[in-house]
C-alpha cells in the first residue's frame, strides 16, 4: 500500500508538471506580447523622465549645495573651500549614475514587469478572475506605474534634497565645526597610495580564491530553496525567474568577483580617511593591514564559512564615541532578543507571505497618520494654516510631527497591550519574526524597538503620556509657541532629569521621522493624507458655517 501511495503522489506531480509546461509557455508568450505593445512608451517615460529630472536639477544641486556649504556653521573655512572646489565631482557622478540608473530601471520595468504581472495574475481567486487578470494585468497599470516612478524620483531629487540641505544649514550651539587638517593631508595621501598598492592585489586574490566556494554554495542554497519553496521560490510568480537564476548563477558570481575587485580600491583609499580621522599617518598604515582581515572576515560571514580571518587585524582606532544616552541601555538589546524569542515561529507559507508584504505596513502607517490627523483636527490641535503651509513644504508639524504622533500612539498602544512587537491598526502585529526581510527594514525596525523599550522602561503616568504626545506633535516648531495651544491634559514632570529623558526620546523619534520623510514614496503618499485632512477640514468648516476656502494639495 505504501508503494501505491508513493506512486500516486509521483503521478500527481507528473500531471502537474505536464499541465504546468503549456500554461507557463502561454503566460510567458502573453507577457511578451504585452512587452512588445507597451514597453516602448514605458521605457521612454522612465528613461527620459528621470534623465530630465537629473539634468534639469543639476544646476540647482550644484549652486544650492555650494551655497549651503558656504553658509553652514558646521564646517571651518578650509573645509568649506575644499568641499566647494570638489563639489562638481560628486554632482557629476550623481548625474552619470542617475542617467544610467534611469535607463536600467526603464529596461527592467518595461521588459520584465509585464511578464511578472502576467504570472502574478494566476494567484487571484476564481477562474474567470484569473483569466481576465492574465490579459489586463501588466498593461495600463505599468504605464501609470512608470509615471509614479518618475514622480517619486522627482520628489526624492527635489524635496528630499532640500530637506537634507536645510538640516545642513541648521546650526547647533554645542557643535564644533569640522575643520580641515592641512598638515595631515600629505600623510593621508601616503596612506591612500599604500592602501591601494597593498589592498588591491590582496583582496583580488581573496575574491578569486572564494569565487568557486560562492558558486557551489549558491547553487546548493538555491536548490534547497527550490525544494523547500522558500527564499526566491516562496511566491509562485517568482518560481520561473528564480529557476532562471540557478542557470545564470555563474554570471552572478562573476559580477560579484568584479564588484569585489572594484571595492578593493575603496578599501585601500579609505586608509586616508582613517589617517585623517585619527590624525595619525601610522593609524592609516595600520588600517592598510587590518583592512585585508576585515574583508576576509566579511566574505567568510557572507559565505557562512568559519568565523574570523587568518590575516592579522591591527588596532587602528584609538578614539571611541563616549557619548552616553540619557536613558539606560544596559541590557536593552538582550531584553529585545528575549522578547522577540517568545514569538511563535511562522508555520505556513501563506502566513509568511502575508508577513512579507511591506506594502501592508506602509499602508497601515499612512492610514494611522490620516486617522490621527482627523482626531487632531477635531480637537483643534492643528489648524487650516498648517494645511496651507504644507504646500510650501515649510511646516514641520505635518512632515515630522504628525508621523511622530502616529508612531508614539502605536508605541503606547503596543506597550499597554503587552505586544512583543508593534500592534498596528486592525490588530495587525509586527514583530521581529514576521517583519519583512531586507536591509531597509533592519535600519527601521531596530530604532523603533529601542525607542519602544525605552518608553516601556520609564513606566509613564497618564499625564506624562499626554505630554509626550504633545511634544511629538509640536516640538521643534520655532515659528509659533503652539505647545500651549492644545490643552490635552499633558503635564511635564517636575523632575528635570525625567523631563530631559522624555525630550531625548522625542528628538530621536523626530530624527527617525525626518529620515523616513526622505524616502522616495513618502511625499506622494503623504499628499494623499493631507488631501483627506483638507476634505475633513472643509466639512468641519462648513459645519460651523465658515467661509474659508482651502486649496487641494497638488
Amino acid at each position: 500500500m505504501e508503494v501505491v501511495h508513493h506512486l500516486g503522489i509521483l503521478l500527481r506531480y507528473l500531471c502537474y508538471f505536464i499541465l504546468f509546461v503549456p500554461v507557463f509557455v502561454f503566460l510567458f508568450l502573453l507577457g511578451i506580447v504585452k512587452v512588445a505593445v507597451f514597453c516602448p512608451f514605458v521605457f521612454l517615460v522612465i528613461a527620459f523622465g528621470d534623465t530630465s529630472v537629473v539634468i534639469g536639477l543639476w544646476p540647482v544641486h550644484l549652486l544650492w549645495t555650494s551655497y549651503c556649504i558656504a553658509k553652514s556653521k558646521r564646517f571651518g573655512p578650509y573645509m568649506k573651500c575644499l568641499l566647494i572646489l570638489t563639489m562638481p565631482i560628486p554632482i557629476a557622478m550623481w548625474t552619470v549614475v542617475g542617467v544610467v540608473g534611469s535607463v536600467i530601471m526603464g529596461i527592467f520595468y518595461a521588459f520584465i514587469w509585464p511578464v511578472m504581472e502576467t504570472f502574478r495574475a494566476i494567484s487571484q481567486e476564481g477562474f474567470i478572475n484569473k483569466l481576465v487578470r492574465c490579459f489586463t494585468d501588466g498593461t495600463w497599470s505599468i504605464v501609470w506605474g512608470a509615471c509614479t516612478i518618475v514622480r517619486d524620483f522627482a520628489d526624492f531629487s527635489f524635496h528630499s534634497y532640500f530637506s537634507v540641505m536645510d538640516e545642513l544649514l541648521e546650526a547647533k550651539g554645542d557643535e564644533r565645526p569640522i575643520e580641515l587638517k592641512v598638515l595631515q593631508i600629505p600623510g593621508c595621501i601616503l596612506a591612500a597610495i599604500l592602501g591601494v598598492v597593498v589592498d588591491v592585489p590582496m583582496i583580488t586574490l581573496i575574491v578569486i580564491y572564494k569565487a568557486p566556494i560562492m558558486l557551489f554554495k549558491g547553487w546548493q542554497r538555491l536548490l534547497e530553496d527550490l525544494i523547500g519553496r522558500s527564499g526566491p521560490f516562496l511566491e509562485d510568480v517568482c518560481v520561473p525567474f528564480a529557476g532562471l537564476l540557478i542557470l545564470l548563477w555563474p554570471f552572478a558570481v562573476l559580477l560579484a568577483v568584479l564588484a569585489g575587485i572594484i571595492s578593493s580600491f575603496g578599501f585601500g583609499a579609505y586608509a586616508a580617511v582613517v589617517a585623517y580621522q585619527e590624525n595619525s599617518t601610522k593609524k592609516g598604515l595600520l588600517y592598510v593591514v587590518a583592512s585585508v582581515s576585515l574583508f576576509d572576515e566579511y566574505t567568510n560571514d557572507f559565505l557562512y564559512l568559519r568565523e574570523g580571518s587568518c590575516f592579522p587585524r591591527l588596532r587602528y582606532r584609538d578614539t571611541v564615541d563616549a557619548s552616553l544616552p540619557l536613558l539606560p541601555v544596559k541590557g536593552l538589546h538582550e531584553r529585545l532578543e528575549s522578547v522577540h524569542s517568545k514569538q511563535p515561529p511562522i508555520r505556513t507559507a501563506s502566513q509568511k507571505l502575508k508577513a512579507l508584504k511591506a506594502v501592508l505596513i506602509w499602508d497601515n502607517f499612512f492610514e494611522a497618520c490620516e486617522l490621527a490627523g482627523e482626531e487632531l483636527l477635531r480637537d483643534g490641535a492643528i489648524e487650516i494654516v498648517d494645511l496651507e503651509a504644507w504646500k510650501h513644504s515649510k511646516n514641520k508639524l505635518f512632515i515630522i510631527g504628525l508621523p511622530a504622533y502616529a508612531f508614539l500612539q502605536c508605541f503606547l498602544h503596543s506597550i499597554k497591550s503587552g505586544s512583543p512587537g508593534f500592534l498596528m491598526r486592525d490588530n495587525v502585529q509586527l514583530t521581529n519574526i514576521n517583519r519583512p526581510e531586507g536591509r531597509v527594514f533592519d535600519w527601521l525596525f531596530e530604532p523603533m524597538s529601542i525607542m519602544k523599550e525605552q518608553i516601556r522602561s520609564l513606566n509613564l503616568q497618564k499625564t506624562e503620556e499626554l505630554y509626550l504626545l504633545k511634544l511629538a506633535l509640536y516640538s521643534g516648531d520655532t515659528q509659533r509657541q503652539i505647545v500651549e495651544a492644545w490643552e490635552n491634559g499633558g503635564l511635564p514632570p517636575n523632575d528635570e532629569i525625567r523631563r530631559a529623558q522624555l525630550e531625548g526620546i522625542i528628538r530621536r523619534l523626530h530624527g527617525f521621522c525626518l529620515t523616513l520623510s526622505r524616502l522616495p514614496t513618502f511625499r506622494r503618499r503623504f499628499c494623499v493624507v493631507v488631501n483627506a485632512l483638507i476634505q475633513e477640514a472643509k466639512q468641519q468648516s462648513s459645519g460651523y458655517g465658515s467661509e474659508n476656502v482651502i486649496e487641494t494639495v497638488v
